[in-house]
């Protein structure tokens, strides 16, 4: 199974998938136009690829079967909350960027981290190029850079919605992500955020080459809820007509959850003009999985957080059955 996005979205598919390592062999094909936050701030500085992604995917596959292993995990999870500097960013980050330095490439860094961890599968980056997201609206106006295009100003949040994405400058798949791809039997795209984590992936040359030609069976998990400046307004439909633009793949399954949400982190979301991705139906050949997928415990962020992120998840078991099932 491969499973391509970034953040938490794919961090909680690797989570529950990680409870059948015995029958799977899992990667992980992370996008690398993070800018924002902790990865963002050590991009600008290092002149890295970003590491942020990777990091999440890798601690979602760490092993974790005594205290050493779990505290392993924290480390690489700890966010700094104070400290000139320090602040904000993210020790398994990092450590990435020093492992980088170190071994001469952030492949060599992702996959050294990978044997500190005893990850349980691969985490590979979809490129080994630097580059930047880049949004097109419908009204032709341009933005560069994937934390600007996450979190819009005002005018972009009611404006119009994104015509055209890519990367800048033109960038290849990597050959082990590619590799990975083309043997899967099983692709999972999402959930995360359309543009800027899902198809982040996809506009990068080679990687809807290599799922057209792969053979496997494509799983969209739908996300719960909309984002503003990417998404307003989108219901299922939507999502798969964006993904099957971008791959030239109708993906063969759509997950679509059917739990209630809790009515006061609805309220939270509505405040943000952000609402529940209504289930408007597929697209042609694409087999609708409704399940109960909603995750009960609360999510809290980390001192020093300064990035948005998600209230309402996935629950990493749910999916990984219905995945399993599909497969």
């Amino acid at each position: 199974i491969v499973v391509i996005g970034g953040g938490t979205g794919t961090h909680t598919v690797l989570r529950g998938l990680k409870r059948y390592k015995k029958q799977l062999n899992i990667s992980a094909v992370v996008t690398m136009a993070d800018s924002g936050g902790s990865t963002g701030r050590l991009r600008d500085e290092f002149g890295q690829l970003p590491v942020g992604d990777a990091r999440m995917a890798l601690v979602a596959l760490a092993n974790d079967a005594d205290s050493h292993d779990n505290l392993l995990r924290e480390l690489f999870l700890y966010r700094f909350s104070k400290g000139d500097g320090l602040s904000g960013h993210n020790f398994g980050n990092l450590l990435l960027v020093a492992l980088t330095e170190i071994l001469g490439s952030e492949e060599e860094a992702i996959r050294a981290a990978g044997k500190v961890l005893r990850v349980q599968g691969s985490v590979l980056p979809v490129t080994n190029e630097r580059v930047h997201l880049k949004a097109t609206y419908a009204d032709g106006s341009v933005v560069t850079g994937e934390h600007l295009i996450d979190e819009p100003t005002k005018v972009r949040q009611k404006d119009f919605q994104i015509s055209n994405l890519s990367v800048v400058p033109e960038a290849k798949i990597c050959d082990q992500a590619e590799q990975a791809i083309l043997d899967a039997d099983m692709i999972v795209l999402g959930p995360g955020d359309l543009y800027t984590s899902v198809l982040a992936n996809c506009v990068v040359d080679g990687v809807a080459s290599a799922i057209r030609h792969s053979g496997a069976r494509v799983v969209y998990v739908s996300n719960f809820m909309t984002k503003i400046g990417q998404t307003t307004g989108f219901g299922t439909k939507e999502h798969l007509q964006e993904i099957s633009k971008y791959t030239s793949v109708t993906p063969d399954y759509i997950m679509v959850n059917t739990a209630p949400f809790p009515e006061d982190l609805l309220a939270r979301y509505a405040e943000e003009k952000e609402f529940p991705v209504e289930y408007n139906g597929s697209i042609k050949a694409c087999k609708a999985i409704e399940a109960d997928l909603l995750a009960t415990e609360v999510v809290q962020n980390a001192k020093g957080d300064i990035l948005k992120r998600s209230l309402i998840r996935h629950d990493s078991r749910l999916l990984a059955r219905q995945l399993l099932d599909i497969l």
